[in-house]
């Protein structure tokens, strides 16, 4: 989702999905230090971001949730701005040849922000951790493919997979893969990671503030003295803040603020192309998404060129109804279309549905980025097919919160850009996915996600692939009209900062202050 992180326009090179656990069988050591550590820290970054909930690491979904908890702890392995695999406290690994070994060789100068040493048994409580039933963490499918985790030396680990996956080293680097210490008691209240920032204060209401950690294993960083994150209801008073000089970086912004902050001065602004996506969904599992037709009416009355002209001004790509965009080029099928804009072809079937006077529903969106206007105009595009929308625009943390986005009958989305277009199969449509929030579930659509999921073969993936592309457009429950870039600015006195294609992956810890 929003889920949940390159600047300038920054396009990300081809992935060979098939091949990354090769490629990255023994990778290289730690990021090299690119400035000396003799120059000092400078500075604190003000950025302005929405309000959390989750404090879990296990638990954290949107990107200012994510981008926190990635400051405060580390990841085993990261992901790049160009979609590869870097260590970090890993930092080199090996593979077996049939692809069911990884072992992982761990840094050996890494402590918790309580000076306590980063050992192989943290990794192997954390993991362990977010595959437990009784924890029940939106990773514990993700991680259902392991037999076994076991600290084979103090700074070894070894995963043993029951079937070989090739997405392996991406699935270790999820969002919620932050390394804990080993029994930590309160995961959402400790705030103690190895992380290049610790904790001074949280104030759920106001803001959350860190500090460099001075004896961060990576003796280059963070190059600021802290980081301050504060809280924002809206996104028009994020950028206002920008503007004003109350804050440095924003991010997440729609099209039409973004461009309100180009050619300010000392501003700025940030693009990255990413897979993220907005989704329209509607739920399949009870009335009145229930009857495929009402779908295909919504699907047959938007006009996602109008949408793509409107919503995004040209900052992204258009969309086909599948999460599988065009980054994903060995992949994304471009022959294959979504039906054509078509009133009365909406309007018939609708009628044949039992609804020969149009119908009402509840649109649900939540109000950061493009989401708010992009469901203005599907409600005056779907009106004129005789579906009547009511749109209710509520905070990023009501929507994705308890009761909310999972529950609802139809709502729009903020997916992020992920490395690799199987997650989304597997994390939001599949039968039983954990996200999946339309409730769908087609025994075709689980056997190909199968194949496309677990088969080395690449042509069986390109082909599983377009298939699955094939019947979303058909009978999916989910409308994709786009795919956006994501936009933010960032003031001109920071450097080095690179925002990545799920913002809340970016990393702070590379952001200094001009001097």
């Amino acid at each position: 989702m929003y889920a949940k992180l390159s600047n300038h326009r920054f396009h990300f090179p081809v992935l060979i999905i098939a091949l990354a656990f090769l490629l990255q069988a023994c990778a290289g050591n730690t990021p090299t230090p690119t400035e000396p550590a003799a120059q000092g820290r400078l500075g604190e970054l003000r950025v302005a971001i929405q309000p959390i909930v989750q404090t879990d690491p296990a638990f954290i979904s949107s990107d200012p949730e994510i981008i926190i908890a990635s400051s405060i702890y580390d990841y085993l392995v990261d992901v790049t701005p160009q979609n590869t695999i870097a260590p970090r406290l890993a930092r080199e690994w090996t593979v077996s040849e049939d692809g069911k070994t990884y072992v992982f060789s761990l840094v050996n100068n890494a402590t918790f922000h309580d000076d306590t040493l980063f050992t192989a048994e943290d990794v192997v409580w954390t993991f362990n951790r977010l595959r437990d039933p009784e924890v029940d963490s939106p990773t514990r499918d993700l991680y259902s493919n392991i037999e076994n985790i076991e600290a084979t030396d103090r700074f070894e680990v070894t995963f043993t997979l029951i079937d070989p996956n090739p997405f392996f080293l991406y699935d270790l680097s999820d969002n919620h893969a932050l390394i804990l210490k080993a029994d930590t008691e309160e995961p959402g209240s400790d705030f103690i990671g190895t992380g290049p920032f610790k904790l001074v204060s949280y104030n759920p209401e106001d803001r959350l503030v860190v500090e460099a950690n001075e004896d961060y294993f990576l003796p280059d960083r963070p190059k600021l003295e802290g980081v301050e994150f504060i809280f924002f209801n809206d996104q028009v008073a994020q950028s206002e803040a920008l503007r004003s000089g109350q804050v440095d970086l924003v991010m997440l912004l729609s099209a039409d603020l973004f461009n309100t902050l180009v050619g300010e001065q000392g501003i700025i602004p940030l693009e990255a192309k990413t897979n993220s996506f907005d989704v329209v969904r509607l739920r399949a599992d009870r009335a009145p998404g229930d009857d495929p037709r009402l779908m295909q009416a919504l699907r047959l009355a938007t006009d996602r060129q109008a949408i793509f002209d409107l919503v995004l001004q040209g900052y992204g790509a258009l969309g086909k109804d599948t999460p599988i965009g065009p980054m994903y080029s060995q992949y994304f099928a471009e022959d294959l279309q979504p039906p054509a804009r078509n009133v009365d072809a909406a309007r018939q079937l609708l009628s044949e549905a039992g609804y020969p006077d149009g119908i009402s529903l509840e649109l649900h969106t939540p109000d950061t980025g493009n989401r708010p206007n992009l469901a203005v105009v599907l409600k005056d595009q779907w009106a004129d097919a005789g579906i009547d929308v009511d749109v209710i625009v509520e905070p990023e943390s009501v929507y994705y919160g308890e009761d909310g986005w999972l529950e609802v009958d139809l709502g729009i989305t903020g997916w992020g850009s992920r490395p690799y277009p199987q997650f989304y199969l597997d994390t939001m449509l599949v039968c039983d996915a954990i996200w999946n929030e339309s409730h769908f579930c087609d025994a075709e659509f689980d056997g190909l996600a199968g194949v496309s999921g677990t088969t080395m073969n690449e042509d069986e993936r390109v082909e599983a692939y377009r298939q699955i592309q094939e019947l979303l457009i058909e009978r999916g429950p989910i409308l994709v009209p786009y795919f956006f870039s994501q936009l933010g600015a960032i003031n001109e006195d920071f450097i080095d900062f690179q925002m990545k294609p799920f913002p809340g992956r970016s990393d702070l810890s590379t952001v200094r202050l001009k001097q």
